[in-house]
């Protein structure tokens, strides 16, 4: 009987063992973990937003946080779903870019009253008091490197001109849009009100310039339309482009119709991001720049924000003005965008090992 109890004791005692050394709890969290970020990212769609997601996933799991990353796909019904299903599965923070930024409100009560923090992530959440904190980049100044950038190479300070020039804005339910058609306005205009800019097609305001969903495609049909009504003769000089998928389907159109062959060249051409397609038609003399910003510094700053909360800690922000999203002013830090071109791509690109030149080459 002895011998039986010791057997008893010592089975019971594996068990205990084999219980501690397992290191997690009843839901499945490793001991020693900080809890869970959920991760709610607009689409796969665009390069960047994929490294943005896994940016971040990769400096949580640093800090020891679990991560649930989802893609909405650029549905908005897609996107508060996947937010309401992280609340329920219990994480402690969201990190939110969101599709609409005037679609959370709901969701973002159903956050709060969970506990659940919110950090908006490059794209501002409108119309909600319960967004703890914004992590972006300068976007007005965005937009004032890309309009800087269409006045040098059609030499406007110099008195150059006129030029034929078309705008392209963002999203319109994307609040960033609006600072980088203000921020290159703010370039753009002068020259447009004395005439050293010419916009045929006379659609000069966000209204009409926007592209919904930042959709190339839309892009290149409108371009198309504004070729075939406006420069049946003359030439298009430049065209502002918020963003680089944009810029493609812009580019595709305008070579659709001749440009780049022969004595036709293509019109100055901007965008954002630093998308890897849009660097090799940088390198290529096709689009002729891009802004980059630099995504991993993003995800830090996000990362940094979110961990500040949950810590019970204040974040560090450089911006408390900017950001009414009609709720409240949000807690902001801009980083700092830079200009891209053929010149200096590989300087910005690929010595801060965003790229490399194999990629690029490729």
């Amino acid at each position: 009987m002895k011998k039986y109890a010791w057997m008893l004791v010592a089975m019971a005692l594996v068990l205990v063992v084999a219980a501690c050394g397992n290191g997690k709890d009843s839901s499945g969290t490793a001991e020693g973990n900080k809890g869970k970020v959920g991760i709610a990212m607009p689409t796969k769609s665009s390069e960047r937003w994929v490294n943005d997601g896994n940016n971040m996933v990769k400096e949580f799991e640093k800090l020891g946080y679990d991560t649930d990353l989802q893609y909405g796909e650029d549905v908005v019904e897609n996107q508060v779903s996947q937010i309401e299903n992280m609340i329920t599965k219990g994480v402690n923070a969201i990190v939110v870019a969101s599709i609409d930024g005037e679609s959370l409100t709901d969701v973002l009560q159903k956050a709060h009253d969970a506990g659940v923090k919110v950090i908006a992530y490059d794209r501002l959440i409108k119309k909600s008091e319960y967004v703890d904190y914004y992590a972006t980049f300068d976007n007005f100044k965005v937009g004032v490197l890309q309009g800087s950038y269409i006045e040098e190479k059609l030499g406007l300070k110099d008195g150059k001109g006129p030029f034929n020039i078309e705008l392209f804005g963002g999203s319109p339910d994307d609040n960033n849009a609006y600072f980088f058609f203000d921020g290159a306005m703010s370039i753009l205009q002068p020259y447009i009100d004395s005439g050293k800019l010419v916009v045929r097609s006379k659609q000069t305001t966000m209204a009409q310039a926007a592209t919904l969903r930042w959709d190339g495609a839309a892009a290149q049909a409108r371009m198309d339309n504004l070729l075939s009504a406006n420069y049946a003769s003359g030439s298009l000089d430049a065209v502002l482009s918020p963003y680089d998928g944009i810029s493609i389907g812009i580019l595709s159109s305008l070579k659709g119709v001749g440009y780049g062959t022969g004595d036709r060249k293509l019109p100055v051409v901007t965008g954002q991001d630093a998308e890897l397609a849009s660097v090799k038609s940088i390198l290529a003399g096709e689009q002729t720049q891009t802004v980059f910003k630099d995504t991993r510094e993003l995800a830090k700053k996000a990362v940094e924000m979110t961990e500040s909360v949950l810590q019970g800690t204040e974040a560090e922000v450089n911006d408390t003005t900017t950001y009414d999203n009609g709720a409240k002013i949000v807690p902001s830090y801009l980083l700092e965008p830079v200009s891209v071109d053929q010149i200096n791509a590989d300087q910005v690109l690929v010595d801060s090992g965003y790229y490399t030149k194999d990629q690029l080459a490729e």
